[in-house]
């Protein structure tokens, strides 16, 4: 399952993760986002132990959004060693996300 996170633990848990991280940007009212939330889990279990992933509500975590350029939702971005190595915007196919996280898992 995803972890959320949020404006005040979003430095310890995806900067200072030792794992490569998945942060999902989201908000509740946007319809992209419901369509990639279950492969956003499905990632979650296929690499548990490898990838952290994780959601970010951007309504309830403006700081980290505007921290990192979120203008448009969903955005994904792929966090190796504190910095954002990748980015996906908008909803696409699940090949697309495991093919990112493949490169960042390298």
């Amino acid at each position: 399952m995803a972890l959320e996170v949020n404006d005040s633990n979003f430095d310890e848990v995806v900067l200072k993760s030792e794992l490569p991280v998945l942060v999902d940007f989201w908000a509740e009212w946007c319809g992209p986002c419901r369509m990639i939330a279950p492969i956003v889990e499905d990632l979650s279990k296929e690499y548990a132990g490898r990838l952290l992933v994780t959601k970010c509500d951007v309504d309830n975590s403006p700081a980290v959004a505007s921290r990192f350029g979120i203008r448009n939702i969903p955005t994904v971005l792929f966090f190796k060693e504190g910095k954002v190595a990748d980015k996906q915007v908008g909803a696409v196919p699940k090949t697309n996300f495991v093919n990112k996280v493949n490169a960042l898992l390298q």
